[in-house]
């Protein structure tokens, strides 16, 4: 299963941005044109700023310049966005503190992006009272509502947003929504209907992503590689494909290709969960003392974030429950009273079987599977849980389920996921 992410589309200057990914229910209505050739070279960050200087108090393209801002530091991972982002969206309400649901939807965006979802949600809740039909603010409340782990309401919340407006926005919800629940087909579809329906490059890259990881989640190697080839063409370059690709590329035993890439991709954006991957892949290779150089900078980059005030993702506490890393609960409870669904749960199931407690343990597993997401992830988690239980029956039925839906679903832990069920007597 993909990474938690938020999304939000909004129009700024007349071209629909698609802001990181998202949620929740089934598309319903005829595709979204596309409309994309015509938005292709739109910088709507260049164009807010060139409207401004000409007319400062236009509360509209401050409110825009803001959610342009949140998108591209979504896009590139560069948090000093944020900040612009919070100024403008402060100007716009400035200028008119009343009615003013496009702001009001940025800031709730920008909260989601911040991983403040209590926030995200008052905002995105604020907007709709000002305007009910507004579809970027039924995302911000949606995608708030499947962090918080509320998901009965952001499955209505989404369904709404796709009958509303179906587009790049509510169809990438659509598929995300199918994703949790197990129905990976739906998900795949509704993605298609998000690209068919993406107005920029970066839009296209967005699904073509995503369409691969869905693929990839699946163990289709050749349909994982063909959409992430597809989305570098849109958008060369692009950190999270070519993490795709060396993913695909160490799945097909090529770990030269694979470490070349992760390699590639940390001289760009040093992104912490890159360098833990690529420690993986030089650990699996028999280079220790390469990995712990990796995992030590995945370490430290992560520490940076906390140290500027960055909440706890799944990611570092997921890695730190893997090393036996002190503080790994702690971050794990932090996490989990943030987002307490599926991610926060399986996180602190992770955490506690890391720290010795896998009776409390399975608990959150369960949780983290309560949806029927078919993650080779979470599954594995849930076998090793049993396993350290004593239920080898059980155990080996989670295990093979993770293997059966993703044989390569980790360098680091598919092979443990093999040696456990061939130490409980199974063939893996």
């Amino acid at each position: 299963m993909r990474r938690l992410m938020t999304l939000i589309a909004v129009t700024v200057l007349g071209v629909t941005l698609v802001v990181v990914a998202g949620v929740l229910l089934g598309p319903s209505g005829d595709r979204a044109p596309a409309g994309r050739e015509a938005a292709r070279d739109t910088d709507p960050i260049a164009a807010a700023e060139r409207r401004l200087q000409r007319l400062p108090n236009d509360w509209r393209t401050w409110a825009q310049l803001g959610m342009a801002y949140v998108q591209r530091a979504r896009t590139t991972g560069d948090l000093a966005d944020y900040p612009r982002a919070e100024q403008a969206l402060d100007r716009s309400l400035r200028i008119r503190p009343d009615d003013n649901a496009l702001a009001l939807t940025g800031r709730g965006a920008l909260a989601a992006a911040r991983h403040d979802f209590p926030a995200a949600l008052r905002h995105g809740q604020a907007a709709l009272k000002v305007d009910p039909y507004k579809a970027a603010a039924l995302g911000v409340v949606g995608d708030a509502l499947t962090e918080l782990g509320r998901y009965d309401e952001a499955f209505a919340t989404v369904q709404r947003m796709v009958d509303l407006r179906p587009d790049a926005a509510s169809y990438a919800r659509a598929s995300y929504t199918w994703e949790l629940r197990g129905d990976v087909a739906r998900a795949t579809d509704a993605m298609r209907r998000a690209l068919d329906a993406a107005p920029l490059p970066a839009d296209e890259a967005f699904a073509r992503l995503h369409l691969g990881q869905l693929a990839f989640g699946t163990g289709d190697l050749d349909g994982a590689s063909e959409q992430f080839t597809a989305g570098l063409r849109a958008l060369p370059g692009h950190p999270p494909l070519r993490a795709g690709l060396a993913r695909v590329h160490a799945a097909r035993g090529d770990t030269t290709a694979a470490i070349t890439e992760f390699r590639a991709v940390l001289t760009t954006v040093l992104e912490p969960a890159y360098a833990a991957e690529l420690g993986d892949l030089l650990a699996a290779t028999g280079q220790p003392e390469a990995a712990e150089q990796e995992w030590t900078r995945a370490r430290q980059a992560w520490a940076t974030e906390a140290k500027n005030g960055h909440p706890p993702e799944p990611d570092p506490v997921l890695f730190a429950a893997d090393h036996r890393d002190p503080g790994a609960l702690d971050a794990a409870r932090r996490l989990h009273t943030r987002q307490p669904g599926v991610t926060g749960a399986d996180a602190m199931g992770w955490a506690l079987r890391a720290a010795g407690r896998p009776a409390e343990a399975l608990r959150y597993a369960d949780q983290a599977l309560r949806l029927g997401t078919r993650s080779a992830l979470l599954h594995y988690h849930r076998g090793m849980i049993l396993s350290d239980l004593d239920r080898p029956a059980d155990a080996r039925k989670e295990l093979t389920t993770a293997l059966g839906l993703n044989p390569h679903f980790s360098v680091r832990h598919a092979p443990l996921a093999r040696a456990t069920l061939t130490a409980l007597g199974a063939t893996p």
